[in-house]
């Protein structure tokens, strides 16, 4: 895994950076574990804008992911390594000694040919999925449950990873990619390691084509629309906002406002808030 630069040759290799899929092993996915899907565009049931800037992009088919990992004590061997489009981690392509292909997310370090298993009794390597109140204290895990057989549902972004900090009683506290720490049940499996391609933070797009490509449509800041569109704007030439601070197209406040519920019931279950981002960190727009 690493990240391929560009000489500016161009104004689009400018500052262009990709992936040099070196890892990948093979280029196009198994095609049981495919389906063509409806990509939304945006778009609500009855064909309103609902979430602004998305639409196009290139055409993708979507690779089903065991996030569950419930075939609990059959081994399997790594076959393949693949790109995803879906998704910014790379997925592994696994065959069970019964002969049923699936896909997981590929951790660092994952190698073809190597064999993973789930289960209660599963050793401590990269790859196999255990309960979290089997997992070691300090251990970095992936992909894990917040309901025991739900499958799992956070930390599954490249290049992430929690870390198993203490026990007690029926819960297992983790140390969230996000800075957060909290409690899950012991009960829920998680898989062992860290998400692969960890650089796909570093990647520079170079271009706003390559943006579309993804399916992510021009924003505009609202300081230039008009006062009927945004409320920053209207005025004559550049105007400030005329408020005491930035806020949304829909008037809400924009940088740092929480929009969590005040009576979600699994704030019993934080034991410490995630890191605060800056407003600075945010970058300079307006909208």
């Amino acid at each position: 895994m690493g990240i391929r630069y560009y000489r500016p040759y161009t104004p689009g290799t400018r500052e262009r950076t990709v992936s040099e899929f070196s890892e990948i092993t093979r280029s196009k996915p198994e095609k049981s574990l495919t389906r063509s899907i409806h990509r939304a565009k945006g778009r609500n049931n009855r064909g309103v804008i609902t979430c602004r800037h998305r639409g196009g992009g290139h055409k993708r088919l979507y690779r089903f992911i065991d996030f569950h990992r419930d075939k609990r004590g059959i081994p399997a061997e790594v076959t393949t390594i693949e790109y995803d489009p879906n998704r910014n981690a790379r997925i592994a392509l696994v065959v069970y000694e019964d002969g049923e292909k699936r896909y997981i997310l590929h951790p660092a370090g994952l190698e073809v040919g190597t064999t993973i298993i789930a289960g209660e009794d599963a050793p401590f390597e990269v790859g196999n999925a255990l309960p979290l109140g089997n997992v070691p204290l300090g251990t970095m895990v992936h992909n894990v449950e917040l309901v025991a057989g739900r499958g799992g549902q956070i930390v599954r972004a490249a290049g992430t990873g929690a870390q198993v900090v203490a026990k007690d009683g029926n819960y297992v506290t983790l140390k969230l990619p996000s800075t957060e720490v909290r409690m899950v049940r012991r009960e829920c499996y998680a898989t062992i390691g860290q998400v692969g391609n960890a650089d796909a933070r570093n990647i520079s797009l170079g271009k706003a084509g390559r943006k579309r490509w993804k399916g992510r449509r021009p924003e505009v800041r609202g300081s230039v629309m008009n006062p009927v569109d945004h409320p920053h704007g209207g005025g004559e030439g550049r105007a400030p906002i005329g408020r005491s601070g930035p806020v949304t197209p829909w008037g809400k406040p924009a940088l740092g406002y929480k929009t969590r519920k005040k009576t979600k019931r699994s704030d019993a279950l934080i034991v410490r808030r995630r890191r605060r981002v800056s407003k600075r960190g945010r970058g300079g727009r307006n909208a």
